[in-house]
């Protein structure tokens, strides 16, 4: 398959101060081969100014390809995941927070193993390789990881960071799949549902990670780990479709 564009989902909700910052980070991206962009926002009810932050950036940007959808009320990231998804027409599309986590400069690294022809998805690992990591939450980092160890007993991978906001996919793949969790269950439904394709292939490069502490605007919680968990035995023991 020859790769022409690469959609870019980006979930958004409250993120009004920072979206255009990552915007412009996308918008200096020059992907590998000539690959085009999409970018497809999907906010999710936001209660603060992040339908204009994103309208005003269109209007200041029209060369950009942006598309633009909104949810009447909040539905959590998974949904807003659903939505994008949905309607991306990319060849490949990856996940993008709107935050400043995780760096755009960065898609051609994930894109390597595609366009060399090995891969179907890739995952970007905070957890490998030399890039600069922000040092955060001691207990969170170990959350992270026993999840993804919980994922890999179930998926039969070997990934080292399944909670990875970078996920990389081949679109027609992806929209093949049946997805129904709508705020961070999203993870390993994702996970544990496309390692049962037949003869799919998996890669994991490193990545960098800038995060964010809960003051800064971090929304992940406890809740959602309890959930996660849930997630993994829901999908991975029972293979809930």
């Amino acid at each position: 398959m020859t790769l022409q564009k690469l959609s870019i989902i980006i979930p958004a909700y409250n993120e009004g101060n920072t979206i255009h910052l990552i915007l412009d980070k996308i918008k200096e991206v020059n992907l590998v081969n000539d690959i085009q962009k999409e970018i497809i926002i999907v906010n999710d009810c936001s209660k603060d100014n992040t339908e204009l932050a994103i309208a005003t950036y269109q209007q200041t940007n029209p060369d950009l390809n942006i598309q633009y959808f909104k949810h009447e009320v909040n539905k959590g990231k998974g949904a807003a995941l659903h939505t994008g998804i949905s309607k991306a027409t990319g060849e490949y599309l990856i996940i993008q927070d709107a935050d400043l986590e995780y760096d755009p400069a960065e898609y051609n690294d994930l894109l390597k193993p595609v366009v060399s022809g090995f891969a179907d998805v890739v995952y970007g690992s905070r957890f490998m390789g030399s890039n600069p990591h922000r040092i955060l939450f001691f207990w969170h980092t170990i959350g992270n990881r026993w999840l993804t160890f919980a994922s890999n007993m179930f998926s039969n991978l070997n990934l080292t960071d399944m909670e990875t906001c970078y996920k990389l996919f081949n679109t027609q793949m992806i929209q093949g799949i049946s997805l129904t969790e709508k705020r961070f269950g999203f993870e390993p439904e994702v996970t544990i549902k496309v390692s049962r394709i037949p003869k799919i292939r998996i890669y994991e490069v490193g990545i960098s990670y800038y995060g964010r502490t809960y003051e800064e605007g971090k929304k992940i919680g406890w809740k959602d780990g309890v959930r996660a968990i849930f997630c993994i035995l829901k999908y991975g023991l029972f293979k809930a479709r």
